[in-house]
């Protein structure tokens, strides 16, 4: 019990004194997982609509050549970044631009430091955005495609307006999941001097020694907020999903002279018990009610 005692001790001790750039390191953290995450999800869609582009045999060669060339080359960037460590991909961008450039070219400042943590963690997140994006596109059913060109859409037309919206909220998760992984991954980057939640817990052991009880802040904040990142991931989630009950359009015109639909007054013109016709079919029944009593009057007399 005095073990724990101490451990809150120690933690209180620490926000006492470091609560404002735990918080601010934090910031910085959120700050880069979200830009990162959107910049690789944007890297990753265009990586996999241009590895989904069809072509047949019937084709030019120039046009083949060149889809075939650009998946080789979304292949490449796939396999290199999903099977490296961010870590080293870090060292390999940021040393390694000065070193191939004889130091001409570098990442300097804290804008520089920024440029550079961004762009890492936005192509690793790009990598592996690009099979989640693959994925969801081919998961379609091929008929809706061939329903959409039927119809004479082209092939933007036809991802941008049938493809993509299902296949973006059927890797939902995936993207979710990616934002939580850089959130936790950004503590690699204090290896070019990035300043995020981990690298302030190196910075805070090295003065005073306390790893515990600093580990054990960076633990709860962390989990804070991926935990929170979860929660609204999934409201955005049933966002998208819609209502779970949905009502026939009442205006389709489409669908009413088609005769499949039936308006909950009046019907369709084509139905010969809607309240549009309910006074002709009146009429037409007291008309053979009078026929068929005067029959029937005539027969009993004879």
């Amino acid at each position: 019990m005095n073990v724990f005692s101490q451990l809150v001790s120690d933690i209180g001790s620490l926000l006492e004194v470091y609560w404002l750039a735990y918080l601010k390191d934090m910031g910085n953290t959120l700050i880069l997982a979200t830009v990162a995450t959107v910049i690789g999800f944007i890297i990753g869609l265009a990586c996999g609509i241009l590895n989904t582009i069809p072509y047949s045999k019937s084709d030019s060669p120039v046009k083949k050549f060149f889809l075939k060339l650009i998946r080789a080359i979304v292949r490449i960037y796939v396999e290199v970044f999903r099977g490296t460590p961010m870590v080293l991909q870090a060292v390999f961008i940021f040393y390694g631009l000065p070193y191939f450039t004889g130091g001409e070219m570098q990442f300097r400042g804290t804008s520089g430091l920024w440029l550079a943590a961004i762009i890492i963690v936005s192509i690793n997140t790009g990598a592996y955005m690009a099979e989640s994006v693959r994925g969801g596109i081919i998961s379609i059913d091929p008929g809706q495609t061939e329903g959409a060109k039927s119809i004479g859409m082209n092939h933007f037309q036809t991802m941008t307006s049938v493809i993509l919206p299902q296949a973006i909220r059927n890797i939902m998760p995936q993207i979710g999941n990616n934002f939580i992984i850089n959130v936790k991954d950004t503590s690699v980057m204090f290896i070019i001097g990035f300043t995020e939640f981990f690298a302030r817990h190196r910075f805070i052991t090295g003065l005073n020694n306390m790893y515990f009880p600093s580990a054990t802040i960076e633990m709860v904040g962390y989990l804070i907020v991926t935990l929170t990142a979860s929660i609204i991931l999934r409201w955005l989630e049933k966002r998208m999903d819609g209502k779970s009950s949905y009502e026939l359009v009442q205006n389709d015109n489409i669908t009413m002279t088609a005769g499949t639909y039936s308006h909950p007054n009046r019907g369709t013109p084509f139905d010969e018990r809607s309240g549009e016709f309910g006074a002709a079919e009146e009429e037409r029944e007291r008309i053979r009610m009078a026929l068929k009593n005067r029959n029937g009057s005539t027969r009993g007399e004879r």
